[in-house]
């Protein structure tokens, strides 16, 4: 990229050593073109001594600040172990799950427009091009900071229809069914439409239709899809043939579910029926008119023809959407939780996420625990925030709901002291069974999310997690208009002591009732230190989205690493239940077999969670973006 820096890290395992060293002798090449020093990872198998430490440094302008105590010196980082995009630049920086998209944002920053105007047409467009976990059909979160310092949280949650109940997904016999997970029962009111419009509004520069326009011109011209999206799409009409089989065979078919299967599958395959694969070129003529009416007036999503139409589709099909449903959906502006943590400030999500939460009280823990005394792949370490995370995700799953239902107490769980009563019986040796473990007061999301991270020029940052929930959402598309339905439903608690989609037990203040908002992991998160912008911050993956955000800022905040250092290490996650450590299959088998002699039992995974982040370094003001590329491509630019 011209003007900018890019480099990448990859596992030995990836590709061959010797066409990574082309690919790298390549990116050298063209930074130094453009004036700037390349120093891209080494791509060759991990040596048996460590790299040299990378020791953050003081302000140039100030005296370099005192480290909180207990400050350990920042500790060697490992090689990395899986692959990540970086890009480096002075004047915006952009990162997501898509090339095309990351592409739109950035044009947007050149043109003069903000943080949250590049945010807000990056989300349209990877609503075309991400399939997988984008589309206008879903919801989110989005935390803004402002240069001046402050800050605002934006909930564009989905909501259940008027005509949900409690009971809505369980059989004569009280068993689960599969309507909550596809099909048009298991869709929530979309919120994203409103959510991108609410901060076009409040903190947008650029005229609304300039920022859906982008994503226009993609779903009418198309785009080259990426081996990433090929295998989504083949892995989603499988499932999709499969639920349409179903539906075919049933007593009494609804025909005009099978008719919106059959299109849906039309979306992602050739005429004969076979998936698009990598290199073709997708085209969405029918998202390219909706489109075009949300760029004409942006409640045109939620009032007028559209709308109409859209109920009327997924009333057809078996749904419960209602024209008055989208009428009455409204994002909601709400004071994102802000905390300190030795000498950062941490800004997040409140409820209905659980997901900032859950990032406060992990952060909390370290403090109580000290974890940042002990070495970042340590026994010891991995074990106490193990511990932790038990008690963390029981509070997590038993406590937290849409705040409009359900008095969350959240002084309490955003105490510091709470969560040192709460560590106060951890063992240091051995694990603690999560069936010995409840949460700490009594009241009276598969990983087809996505998250973005966006800055501009003028230290505007913007964390953005929105999601379909499952991939594909409900594997179903609205007749006539290309948006595809969210499965969102699912995470609710549709039977207390039954796992969701994601593993997550929840309790019965997460049920459904008409209008409520499900709770939700995402946990887009923004750092800063002295008033300024340190990092941007979030993942995919459902329940690991807390763990993933924390694991990469502590590495960042507490170790000296490096925000591409931090996104390639290996993940560790705990829920409380299952009773079990979910680890990527990177983890030390040393490591592994000293947790479960500490009677830990481990599930591994090959990646855990997406996360496209962005720090600003503390010396030169520089921006570096990070995209997740390893785990599930994307990419990042910077300028």
């Amino acid at each position: 990229m011209v003007g900018a820096m890019r480099s990448f890290s990859v596992s030995p395992t990836a590709r061959s050593v010797g066409s990574l060293r082309r690919l790298f002798a390549l990116a050298a090449a063209l930074a130094l073109a453009c004036g700037a020093k390349a120093q891209p990872a080494d791509p060759t198998p991990a040596a048996s001594s460590p790299p040299a430490a990378s020791a953050p440094v003081a302000q140039p302008s100030a005296p370099a600040p005192a480290e909180p105590a207990g400050k350990t010196a920042p500790e060697p980082a490992a090689k990395p172990l899986l692959a990540v995009d970086v890009a480096t630049g002075r004047h915006g920086a952009v990162t997501s799950a898509e090339k095309n998209a990351t592409a739109v944002a950035r044009a947007i920053l050149e043109r003069g427009g903000n943080a949250v105007d590049a945010a807000v047409a990056l989300g349209l467009a990877l609503g075309v091009t991400h399939p997988t976990a984008a589309n206008m059909g879903g919801g989110g979160f989005m935390v803004v900071r402002k240069p001046d310092g402050s800050s605002a949280m934006l909930d564009f949650r989905e909501v259940a229809p008027s005509k949900a109940s409690r009971d809505m997904y369980l059989d004569d016999k009280g068993n689960v069914t599969m309507d909550r997970l596809r099909g048009p029962r298991a869709a929530g009111i979309s919120g994203n439409i409103a959510g991108f419009a609410m901060a076009h509004k409040k903190f947008g520069t650029l005229p609304w239709k300039d920022l859906v326009e982008p994503a226009i011109g993609l779903a009418r011209n198309g785009w080259e899809i990426d081996n990433t999206h090929a295998g989504d799409i083949a892995e989603a009409l499988n499932e999709m043939r499969s639920y349409l089989e179903e539906v075919e065979a049933a007593a009494k078919p609804n025909p005009a579910l099978v008719a919106g299967l059959r299109e849906t599958m039309a979306l992602f395959s050739h005429p004969d029926g076979t998936p698009l694969k990598a290199g073709d070129r997708m085209t969405a003529p029918a998202l390219a008119t909706t489109l075009a009416a949300i760029a004409r007036d942006a409640n045109a999503f939620y009032r007028g023809p559209l709308a109409k139409k859209m109920a009327a589709e997924v009333t057809a099909m078996g749904g419960l959407w209602t024209a008055q449903d989208l009428a009455s959906y409204r994002a909601i502006e709400r004071k994102p939780i802000v905390f300190d943590y030795r000498g950062y400030q941490i800004i997040t999500v409140p409820p209905p996420s659980a997901g900032g939460v859950t990032v406060r009280q992990i952060f909390a823990a370290s403090e109580t625990l000290k974890l940042y005394e002990k070495p970042w792949d340590s026994v010891d370490r991995i074990h106490l925030y193990v511990e932790a995370l038990r008690r963390i995700y029981a509070d997590r799953n038993n406590l937290i709901a849409d705040p409009a239902f359900v008095d969350v107490p959240m002084k309490t769980l955003l105490d510091v002291s709470y969560m040192a009563r709460r560590m106060s019986d951890v063992d240091l040796k051995t694990a603690t069974p999560s069936s010995k473990v409840g949460a700490g007061v009594t009241m009276q999301e598969k990983p087809q999310t996505t998250h973005f991270s966006v800055v501009d020029a003028k230290g505007m940052a913007v964390s953005l997690t929105y999601t379909l929930n499952g991939s594909f959402g409900a594997r179903l598309a609205i007749p006539g208009t290309g948006v595809l339905l969210n499965n969102q439903m699912d995470d609710f608690t549709s039977k207390v002591g039954a796992a969701n989609a994601y593993g997550l037990v929840q309790g019965p203040q997460n049920s459904i009732a008409p209008g409520k908002r499900m709770v939700s992991s995402m946990s887009p998160t923004i750092v800063a230190k002295d008033g300024a912008l340190r990092a941007v911050c979030g993942s995919p993956g459902g329940g690991t989205i807390p763990t993933t955000t924390a694991q990469i800022l502590m590495q960042v905040l507490d170790y000296g690493r490096t925000i591409d250092q931090a996104v390639a290490n290996t993940r560790i996650h705990h829920q409380w239940l299952p009773d079990a450590i979910i680890h990527e299959e990177t983890l030390d088998p040393a490591i592994a077999q000293a947790l479960a002699a500490r009677g830990h039992k481990l599930i591994s995974r090959r990646a855990i969670g997406h996360a496209n982040c962005i720090e600003v370094d503390p010396t030169t003001g520089d921006l570096r973006a990070v995209a997740d590329a390893g785990r599930r491509g994307g990419d990042a630019d910077a300028y």
